[in-house]
């Protein structure tokens, strides 16, 4: 069975986006966090 993706609310994708943007964490740390490809990001 394969798993369900994770559905962020929009409070959560701009949470997302602020840490990458704004504290500058890399791409490939929020991915690896979050569990997400890096092309989705």
């Amino acid at each position: 069975m394969k798993k369900q993706p994770k559905h962020y609310t929009p409070e959560e994708n701009v949470a997302i986006l602020r840490r990458h943007l704004l504290d500058k964490e890399p791409i490939s740390k929020l991915c690896g966090e979050l569990g997400l490809q890096p092309t989705v990001f």
